[in-house]
């Protein structure tokens, strides 16, 4: 019983398989919205641009006509009049073209949750594959999308058949009108029949998005198991990240006790804190933190200091704001520049042998050239 329950999908998705499923491009996607959208897109651009349009287009034709008996047509004349054409033609056309464009870029961001998914445009393999080809044609999903084409059908030919009987009904199929009455007709015409349309179309649109959106979120439940095992994923990926950081302060503590060696003093607390110092004349505009640490770690600093007759001087007020505010590598803030350079002062005065080895040692370590003496 415990197996069956851990084999259904009754857990919601996890943020991990939410984000992999956007890459891949698996989120609700409904083609009648699309579709929707760049109808309306379409005909709000034709509504502000059809007058100017039209104008255009009829002054062309105008001057075209009346000068058709007049126009040579040759090899040389041909080309100018069907680039005239494919300029009036083309502007009139492009504001349509580009507010499709538009629209089904924006329905597609929409959709999306405004996310890049190139996963979703990648080659698969598994695409060719005939089994799961059929199994696609005759799922659950292929039988509702077979319902909601068979809807636009019946959406389409309704808005058609209420536009035919209004139009029966206008007193142009029944009295003498005015040819200027053929304008207002087509316009008021076309304006209900595609109202109508997209207000159909949005209905079925709104469904079918409702239908995608339920099947997305049924599809991506996930199994008591898989969110098991994606947990002991992650841990997995949290030991090693804290593997590596441990890793990482390991070689960074060796290579700050390999610099202490090299140090010009040791500042301590005397037991909490120690912070090994160095400072070349023409080389450092300040002096340099080569390591720090606190308790034990200190303790193996003033050893090494020791080992090695590094100068150590005492001063607890120093040490305590060195070892919060500096950084290994760096130099110190310039707000103990002054206390420093004391310390700095007393050390090369009382220890000129020492730094006398000092250079000769920095030299043999290739850390650089000189060190600084009293």
């Amino acid at each position: 019983m415990a197996e069956n329950d851990n084999d259904q999908k009754t857990e919601q998705p996890t943020e991990k398989r939410l984000h992999e499923a956007a890459e891949k491009g698996q989120f609700a996607k409904s083609q009648e919205f699309t579709v929707v959208l760049t109808l309306g897109a379409a005909l709000s651009a034709l509504a502000f641009t059809l007058r100017e349009s039209a104008r255009e287009l009829a002054e062309y034709a105008v001057a075209a006509f009346t000068n058709f008996p007049l126009q040579t047509v040759d090899s040389g004349t041909i080309p100018l009049l069907l680039g005239g054409a494919i300029m009036t033609g083309g502007g009139a056309l492009l504001p349509v073209m580009l507010a499709c464009i538009g629209a089904a870029m924006f329905a597609g961001s929409v959709q999306s949750g405004f996310q890049l998914s190139p996963k979703a445009i990648s080659f698969k393999l598994e695409a060719l594959n005939p089994v799961t080809g059929f199994g696609r044609i005759f799922s659950k999903a292929a039988l509702v999308r077979s319902g909601l084409d068979l809807l636009k059908v019946i959406a389409i030919g309704y808005a058609l058949y209420l536009g035919a009987r209004g139009l029966l009904e206008d007193p142009l199929f029944t009295a003498p009108v005015e040819a200027a009455y053929l304008g207002t007709f087509l316009s008021e015409a076309s304006t209900a029949f595609f109202g109508r349309l997209l207000l159909s179309l949005g209905t079925i649109a709104a469904l079918s998005y409702a239908w995608e959106k339920f099947k997305a979120s049924r599809d991506m439940m996930m199994t008591r198991q898989e969110v098991k095992d994606e947990h002991k994923n992650s841990e997995g990926d949290g030991r090693l990240k804290s593997a590596m950081r441990r890793m990482a302060r390991r070689l960074m503590q060796k290579q700050m006790l390999e610099a202490v060696a090299t140090a010009d003093v040791v500042v301590t607390n005397p037991t909490h804190f120690a912070v090994a110092l160095k400072y070349e004349r023409g080389i450092d505009q300040a002096p340099v933190v080569l390591a720090k640490g606190d308790n034990r770690f200190a303790q193996r600093i003033k050893a090494l200091a020791a080992e090695h007759g590094v100068p150590t001087v005492e001063n607890k007020p120093v040490a305590r704001v060195l070892f919060a505010m500096s950084k290994v590598g760096e130099t110190i803030p310039p707000e103990l520049y002054q206390a420093v350079a004391e310390i700095l002062a007393v050390v090369y005065r009382t220890n000129r042998y020492y730094f006398h080895e000092l250079k000769t040692r920095r030299l043999a370590r290739g850390s650089g050239t000189g060190a600084n003496a009293a």
